[in-house]
């Protein structure tokens, strides 16, 4: 099978970045289904590991946390799924990943593929929905209101891919007030199209941006990029007993000033539970099912933002430094081989 994948990490302008490769297809055993893969979607994670982390000396590491494709074979533990089911879902850094035309896949942390959406459009949801499922209910429990606080969120980030699917996901399943922050035209209105009440711009201080608001300090802020840059900002303007989800990968990440606050900080990494199989695993899947109903119930939307064509080496270089460029709005996808 074509996989694309590479041996040593390095700057994405290297040639041998990502190489288009011949792989053996991997057999369906246990609790794994085998999927035929339709389209996949690039996301941050993709370009980090490519730039820090090599496979075993000789061997090639295939990257990809995001795929829908068609089950072509099952283990023989697997009870959720058969041959010709339609799937979208997120892998598990443990495994090799998705950019290869068979990959294979717990089916506890898989979905079925919204039927209103094309592979393309599917491809583009699992792994941020599940990240920010995770963030809003698991880790922020933003059903769970701050005393006398007025329920808002602020999403620090709010045109990106996470962002996009999560204000989404606030609107539709709650009644919290959602500021977004976005910093150009384009995708100040996008985050606006998506749902948010109010935009601020992430290039100026925030803080002063949302008192301007005149709807109280939000008690929930949920960040997905340049925590580090913003993160003085969040101190002043979240309330009290409010709380603070973080996703990305910020250099240092000093809490101490939340401490007269007394506000409680989350980390939310999607990976966690398949890393460490967990014993409510099977809540990806289940979640990614509710995605889909909602999908196909005309609530959400997809987050595709560009379609790079043909899943090979070259889409893929071009879409990982899109990512990396920062200047993506909603989620790169790639589809067909």
């Amino acid at each position: 099978m074509l996989a694309i994948g590479y041996q040593t990490p390095g700057p994405i302008a290297d040639d041998a970045s990502l190489v288009d490769i011949e792989q053996p297809v991997p057999e369906a055993q246990g609790r794994n289904i085998l999927v035929a893969v339709k389209a996949i979607s690039v996301n941050p994670v993709d370009t980090k590991i490519r730039k820090t982390a090599g496979p075993t000396a000789g061997e090639w590491k295939v990257l990809g946390w995001d795929a829908a494709g068609t089950v072509v074979a099952v283990g023989s533990d697997v009870v959720g799924f058969k041959p010709g089911d339609d799937v979208f879902y997120a892998g598990d850094l443990r495994h090799p990943g998705t950019n290869a035309e068979f990959h294979l896949v717990d089916e506890r942390i898989v979905g079925r593929k919204p039927t209103s959406l094309g592979f393309a459009e599917a491809a583009a949801l699992p792994l941020t929905a599940v990240t920010a499922w995770e963030a809003l209910f698991d880790r922020l429990d933003i059903r769970n209101p701050v005393p006398g606080v007025k329920p808002s969120i602020l999403i620090v980030g709010g045109a990106g891919g996470v962002g996009s699917i999560t204000i989404q996901l606030v609107r539709q399943l709650t009644d919290l007030t959602i500021i977004a922050t976005a910093s150009r035209p384009e995708t100040q209105e996008w985050v606006r199209t998506l749902g948010a009440h109010h935009v601020v711009d992430h290039s100026k201080p925030l803080a002063a941006q949302v008192e301007a608001l005149g709807i109280g300090a939000p008690p929930f802020v949920f960040s997905t990029t340049n925590t580090d840059a913003h993160l003085a900002e969040i101190v002043e303007l979240i309330a009290p007993q409010g709380r603070f989800a973080v996703i990305d990968d910020p250099g240092t990440l000093d809490i101490m000033p939340f401490k007269r606050k007394s506000i409680s900080i989350h980390w939310e990494l999607m990976f966690t539970r398949s890393l460490y199989e967990t014993g409510d695993m099977a809540e990806q899947g289940a979640l990614l099912n509710e995605v889909a109903a909602l999908v196909d119930a005309g609530k959400i939307q997809t987050t595709l933002g560009e379609n790079y064509g043909t899943i090979n080496a070259a889409n893929l270089k071009r879409a990982h430094a899109h990512i990396e460029s920062g200047t993506a709005k909603g989620k790169i996808v790639l589809e067909g081989f």
